[in-house]
């Protein structure tokens, strides 16, 4: 078998046998494959694509390059959640107790931010004291007593991803639906999953700009795990305006727990619901998500939630005060308000700009070796279709010093337009992607 041949054969739109495709993978991570002949592979699936059976085959041959983890431990109802990235994204930091508080564990590994949008480690890590670097028995531990645990990525997991993604990266072959899918659900797949939640982002602050590439991406995802044995479904979701109101790493902590007392944007709370519904019936909790939300309709209102948040963060070393003491989170020392210009009506909320300024306050990072400000960021207090006056209030910026922040203040001006002539903003949840 050579790697020249199987070149020719994706380029010419034929079909990979599960032999071929394993054949590419294990050569590449083992260095016998060459970078310029995996990238002439990868650019000949971005035009031909692979059949689904193929994207499946890929999927698992990349579980196989590494080490795979399994929770017997958890039993079948353990639920995964993905969310392909957006800005103002802190749904993890209130589903994970919500559906907890439900009766279903949650036992999920994260990742850390790049870019213009935010990861859920980042988050996490500002509250003072709280560990996401738990070893195997300390993260099953932390979930049979409590319901749930939210740790970083451990082990060897798909290292065929680690060294592809970063060939992709500088070779234009990023935006390839069977290598995005692979590269997604061949994580979820090896981190023990087997039985996933997607939220597909799509629109200005997403990685998928379009709604027919973001179901596209869903399908194809939701296909993979039907191919693999795993029950996956997929909400495609809103992303043209940043979820809830805060971007930022503290900021969006301190929101997470105002909706999980009921009090959180209804935007959060919305998609919230709608995931953690999803989540309880991939459980065998709820037969539909119409019930599936009722129940979590029903524990918030007898406070469960926010208690399993308390919970979480004491038995990960975190302090727990921050539940009714959010000052004790990091705070800028320099925040400024953005008033609007105008009387009129919010159109647009550009998200990607949002994400972008909320990087260059120090919120975010370009590499995962940079550092970040935990207390930086953003609250962009209106949504698209509201209605402002003149001198109202619109966001505010929390920075490092004044120099930052009033640079940012201006950027934060142009990417909130406002016109006389109202606009109906988009639905949240745009389609739901199941077999």
């Amino acid at each position: 078998m050579r790697m020249y041949d199987l070149i020719i054969k994706t380029r010419e739109g034929l079909e990979l046998s599960r032999e071929e495709i394993h054949f590419i993978i294990q050569g590449y991570t083992k260095g016998s494959i060459p970078d310029y002949q995996m990238a002439a592979w990868c650019m000949a699936v971005y035009f031909q694509g692979l059949s689904a059976k193929a994207t499946a085959e890929l999927t698992m041959a990349m579980v196989d390059s590494g080490e795979t983890l399994d929770w017997p431990e958890f039993g079948a109802e353990l639920v995964d959640k993905h969310s392909t990235g957006g800005v103002g994204d802190k749904t993890t930091l209130v589903l994970a107790p919500w559906v907890a508080a439900a009766g279903v564990k949650v036992a999920k590994m994260s990742g850390r931010g790049l870019g213009h949008t935010g990861g859920t480690l980042d988050k996490l890590s500002a509250i003072p004291g709280f560990s996401s670097e738990l070893n195997r028995e300390e993260f099953i531990q932390a979930v049979q007593r409590t319901g749930l645990s939210v740790v970083g990525q451990t082990g060897n997991l798909v290292p065929a991803d680690k060294k592809l993604y970063a060939l992709r990266d500088v070779t234009a072959t990023v935006d390839s639906i069977p290598l995005i899918a692979s590269s997604i659900m061949s994580k979820k797949i090896a981190a023990g999953a087997r039985r996933i939640v997607l939220d597909v982002k799509v629109g200005d602050g997403a990685f998928m700009q379009e709604l027919s590439a973001a179901r596209l991406l869903a399908e194809t995802m939701v296909d993979i795990g039907a191919q693999t044995n795993r029950h996956t479904v997929a909400l495609v979701t809103n992303m043209d305006q940043p979820l809830g109101y805060a971007v930022g790493n503290a900021l969006e902590v301190q929101e997470a727990i105002a909706t999980l007392r009921g009090k959180g944007p209804a935007d959060l709370t919305e998609l919230s619901l709608a995931l953690g519904a999803e989540m309880l019936v991939q459980a065998g909790k709820t037969q539909t998500p119409d019930e599936g939300r009722r129940l979590l309709q029903e524990v918030m209102l007898e406070g469960l939630p926010i208690r399993k948040l308390r919970d979480m963060i004491e038995v990960q070393g975190g302090n727990p005060d921050v539940i009714t003491n959010p000052e004790l989170l990091p705070v800028a020392p320099v925040s400024k308000d953005v008033k609007a210009r105008h009387s009129g009506h919010v159109v647009a909320v550009q998200a990607r700009k949002i994400g972008l300024i909320a990087m260059e306050l120090g919120a975010g990072r370009q590499r995962l070796k940079d550092a970040i400000d935990l207390s930086a960021g953003l609250e962009v207090l209106v949504k698209v279709g509201d209605r402002v006056e003149q001198g109202q209030t619109i966001a505010r910026v929390h920075g490092p010093s004044q120099a930052v922040v009033d640079s940012a203040h201006r950027k934060v001006q142009s990417s909130i337009r406002v016109d006389a002539t109202p606009v109906e903003p988009m639905p949240l949840i745009l389609a739901r992607v199941s077999k």
